[in-house]
């Protein structure tokens, strides 16, 4: 065992931890779960093979293409949270402590990939985190697992990343553009900023003074990497309260990088509380106590919808930042450490939420996609693509998510809603459909004085539409709706429900997510001369 602050030994994963799942990962599991991986053996309508020893059971998924020989760019579904047994436990009998392999998320890079492509995902990103010297951990175990990954399953566009510990906030996902020196630039960025990174811990590196050195370091990278916030209201003690993550800091990091620092999960992972099966005799929660966890593991203030208070307000802190005419984004992940069937509180990747980014299936153009906006997000499947642009009656140009239109005072908009609606079922066997589409719609009026501003109050539902209101056109929905005599700057956005619900309502604990499904669109913005 190695003990020295700038070498790492890690510890079989049957070693002590203090991580709550610090016994879950087994060598026969791990086993198991690369052979049920690797096989992409399927029964028929989907249903995976019965799988050797204790392999993860799953509900009937709707699968990929096997192979997808088109070009051009397409909706290309993808997570950039994602845990594998490199987020470590800790051994804190030793001086530093020893990480764990498997010691708070169980699975190798290999399975979670294959478990991406056989949900659908086109793109992924390794996250781990840890504690002291886990940039060693990422770096010398982590990346060579990542490489035979992208190997194994060349189908799913695989990026390195970390969850970052970031300093006087909450987790964040920092994703690397490919690149010959992809683990470097990585391993510098955690080993420089993760506010865990040293032992002891130092109160230097957790001063949001230490996120903007980090964001300047990162933004002097070329290509630059980029940067999603994670779960950040998980520790909100109320609506309109916040906790490790303020609005401040999210324009404090935007101003300091804005091609950096470029958005939020609108939807976290850890959707699956409620479905939580303890089997194997594993040291995960009870059934009980997972159902305790929330949707998200939000246990102060509870999701909406299965989103983050900051994203479903109508009116609230994302409409907030784009009043400004920031160019702030939101994903949905699945932030898997443990399956749901095997006493977590995960869904695998792709399985529930899906991010879907408008992109050729290349690592550039997927990066470029994020950076620009062309994202929409959706959790159940309840749609497989949206395409919704803009344009100014009487003219060509138009505009789409991540885009700006310009107008002219007076002009009438004409606004063109498409989203496909899959009739497959979905990976819990069901198959939603999409009950109600809102156009929402706000004023751009700049930045604002107080940056702990968290209101747009110009931020409105323009229009609600039901299948009275939209045509079939092949397999799309269209939508078509006409704004009139437009006079300011503002940005447009959608979503869409499976409920009936007008609002989100706050996610009960003990709530099946399958019953309570919402798409969101990123915005497109409106300068008017």
């Amino acid at each position: 065992m190695m003990r020295n602050a700038n070498t790492t030994g890690m510890r079989n994963p049957s070693s002590q931890a203090t991580s709550q799942r610090g016994t879950v990962s087994h060598v026969a599991l791990v086993s198991a779960l690369i052979s049920l991986a690797l096989s992409g053996s399927v029964m028929a309508h989907g249903r995976h093979a019965p799988p050797k020893a204790s392999a993860p059971q799953t509900s009937a998924p709707k699968l990929a293409p096997k192979h997808d020989d088109r070009t051009g760019p397409r909706w290309l579904a993808g997570d950039h949270h994602i845990h594998s047994r490199y987020s470590v436990g800790l051994d804190t009998t030793t001086t530093p402590p020893t990480p764990i392999l498997g010691g708070d998320a169980v699975y190798p890079i290999t399975t979670n990939a294959a478990m991406a492509r056989r949900f659908g995902l086109s793109w992924m990103v390794a996250t781990d985190h840890g504690g002291p010297n886990h940039s060693k951990v990422n770096h010398d175990y982590a990346y060579p697992e990542l490489l035979q990954s992208r190997a194994a399953v060349p189908e799913v566009i695989q990026f390195f990343g970390i969850e970052l510990n970031t300093p006087a906030a909450d987790h964040s996902s920092v994703v690397i553009p490919y690149g010959p020196d992809e683990a470097q630039r990585l391993r510098d960025i955690e080993f420089k900023f993760d506010s865990r990174e040293v032992f002891p811990r130092s109160e230097a590196r957790n001063q949001e003074s230490a996120m903007i050195s980090a964001l300047e370091f990162m933004n002097q990278q070329t290509p630059k990497p980029v940067l999603f916030a994670h779960h950040p209201s998980r520790s909100a003690t109320g609506m309109g309260e916040y906790g490790l993550t303020t609005p401040q800091e999210f324009r404090n990091w935007n101003d300091v990088a804005p091609q950096v620092a470029i958005g939020m999960e609108g939807a976290p992972g850890h959707q699956a509380s409620s479905l939580s099966r303890p089997k194997l005799g594993l040291a995960t929660p009870s059934d009980t106590e997972a159902r305790e966890y929330g949707r998200g593991a939000y246990n102060k203030t509870p999701t909406m919808g299965g989103y983050d208070q900051m994203t479903a307000e109508v009116g609230g802190l994302w409409d907030s930042l784009l009043g400004e005419g920031r160019r702030w984004w939101i994903t949905a992940t699945s932030d898997s450490h443990v399956h749901y069937s095997e006493g977590g509180i995960d869904f695998w990747p792709g399985e529930y939420s899906k991010t879907y980014v408008f992109a050729d299936k290349t690592p550039d153009s997927i990066i470029s996609g994020l950076r620009a906006g062309k994202i929409f997000v959706t959790t159940g499947d309840l749609i497989s693509e949206l395409d919704v642009s803009v344009k100014a009656v009487g003219a060509n140009a138009t505009a789409s998510m991540g885009g700006t239109l310009s107008a002219k005072v007076g002009d009438d908009l004409e606004v063109t809603i498409r989203f496909k609606d899959d009739k497959g079922p979905n990976t819990q066997g069901s198959n939603p459909l999409v009950s109600r589409v809102d156009l929402i719609r706000g004023e751009v009026t700049g930045p604002v004085a107080d940056k702990a501003a968290n209101k747009n109050p110009t931020t409105r539902v323009e229009a609600r539409f039901t299948a009275s209101a939209w045509s079939q056109v092949g397999d799309q929905t269209v939508i078509t709706y006409r704004i009139k005599n437009v006079t300011k700057n503002e940005y447009l956005r959608i979503r869409g429900t499976n409920t009936t619900e007008l609002e989100p309502q706050p996610d009960p604990k003990g709530e099946d997510p399958w019953t309570d499904l919402w798409f969101y669109s990123n915005p497109i913005f409106i300068s008017v001369k």
